[in-house]
């Protein structure tokens, strides 16, 4: 089937471009969300027509979304699952997960903007698209663990960890040397 795209679709085309299509797509996706019309004379006719209209409609929300985007800039949200000893999720994470999430950080976003392939099944940080504008994509850090001190863990730079444990390991040797030494002195009295 062929159509004419309202808005851009990614992977399909910008705004007026007329494309063929799978006839479910169109029928189940593109038409029912009105990002696409009929490629027919009368909708070529009518669209030519409201063209204008509609990049300009297109570039004010565009505006708003790199605004938004601007702001979500370094987002990063933690999501508090149970968890078994491999890490592995009992349940997922899904889309509606995240966008919850963000809304409670103070940011209005919607499932369908959350670009998720599959659910998230693992705790560890994982990085996820979102679409603000069909133009405008953003991503976000989304922090999956058993607790907030797991969170926090998460978020330290694995160098800094390496770090934090190479000093931790090197007081307790320095502390272990400490204790053995009193404890010649104690049996040299």
């Amino acid at each position: 089937m062929q159509v004419v795209l309202l808005e851009r679709v990614e992977k399909l085309g910008q705004m007026g471009d007329v494309v063929t299509v799978k006839d479910g797509f169109a029928r189940n996706f593109l038409l029912p969300k009105k990002k696409a019309l009929r490629a027919t004379t009368t909708n070529l006719e009518s669209f030519k027509a409201r063209r204008a209209q509609l990049e300009a409609s297109n570039l004010e929300r565009r505006k708003d979304a790199e605004a938004v985007a601007e702001k979500m800039e370094g987002a990063r949200v933690v999501i508090l699952r149970q968890a078994g000893e491999s890490d592995h999720l009992y349940g997922s994470v899904s889309p509606r997960d995240i966008a919850d999430a963000l809304k409670e950080a103070g940011y209005t976003v919607e499932r369908n903007q959350v670009d998720l392939d599959r659910p998230i099944k693992t705790t560890g940080r994982h990085e996820i698209r979102v679409f603000l504008h069909p133009e405008v994509a953003i991503t976000v850090a989304v922090v999956v663990a058993r607790s907030e001190a797991d969170a926090s863990n998460m978020d330290r730079k694995p160098e800094a960890a390496a770090a934090e444990d190479m000093f931790e390991s090197e007081e307790l040797a320095r502390h272990a040397t400490d204790d053995l030494a009193e404890d010649e002195a104690e049996e040299d009295e």
